[in-house]
């Protein structure tokens, strides 16, 4: 089970039908993806919940003034049928720049822009815009 797609689909869902919050497992790799999403504004906040020896994250939507879901389009790029790669100066442009791609590199999560200024490849993780 891919836990990266599950916690987009998640994310998706709950701002589709304007909740605003949801509850997703824990990873450190989920952890990482939401702390870049909140940073690029389209998360509020999340925190990270224990109950009973389990961990959830609680992760607390954006909406602009209209109550429009600050996401509009969240996918995963890279899958476990299908990884993708790509070097720095080969990452493809979301919506002509106002998208973000988050990637995997060796110095951890980062998004295109930053992989771009410090020369880092890695694999596309996701899109979101």
């Amino acid at each position: 089970m891919d836990i990266i797609s599950n916690v987009l689909t998640q994310i998706r869902n709950a701002s589709a039908v304007n909740k605003v919050n949801c509850v997703v497992r824990h990873s450190k790799i989920v952890e990482e993806i939401l702390r870049i999403l909140k940073r690029e504004g389209y998360i509020s906040d999340y925190k990270v919940e224990e109950k009973a020896g389990k961990k959830n994250i609680r992760i607390l939507l954006s909406y602009n003034q209209k109550f429009k879901p600050s996401i509009t389009g969240l996918n995963r790029v890279s899958k476990p049928g299908r990884r993708l790669y790509s070097t720095a100066e080969k990452l493809p442009v979301v919506l002509g720049g106002m998208g973000t791609l988050i990637i995997s590199t060796n110095k951890g999560l980062v998004t295109s822009k930053e992989a771009r200024e410090q020369k880092l490849g890695g694999e596309i993780i996701c899109e979101v815009y």
